[in-house]
């Protein structure tokens, strides 16, 4: 699977950005997609899961903030983030996990001003 994101930038806090994350190569709508984050200094960190089956999970700082696509039918996958926070300021990357594999995406910058 090859991933590719986009749709990072600069926003203010407060605003919203969609990243999009468009795989090539295999259907994914087996596959658990997921958007991790690395902001400077710091190790990449879980943002939001989707399971085939629709399920999600989120991480605690993103709840009610974030929120994912589905994927069985539809691609590319989004990332919708609304309120965005200084603290959400990082590179977002989507993945594309399989049982046997995970796949990565390049990556897209965010920052967020206050």
């Amino acid at each position: 699977v090859q991933l590719q994101a986009s749709g990072g930038g600069l926003v203010q806090a407060g605003g919203s950005l969609r990243l999009s994350c468009a795989a090539s190569g295999r259907p994914i709508s087996r596959c658990t997609m997921a958007w991790f984050r690395q902001a400077p200094g710091k190790e990449r960190e879980f943002v939001v899961g989707i399971r085939w089956s629709g399920s999600t999970a989120y991480a605690d700082s993103v709840k009610g903030r974030f929120t994912i696509s589905e994927h069985v039918t539809k691609n590319p996958v989004y990332l919708q983030m609304n309120n965005l926070k200084p603290e959400d300021t990082a590179v977002y990357y989507c993945s594309a996990e399989t049982p046997n594999k995970v796949y990565w995406g390049q990556g897209t910058e965010v920052t967020v001003s206050s």
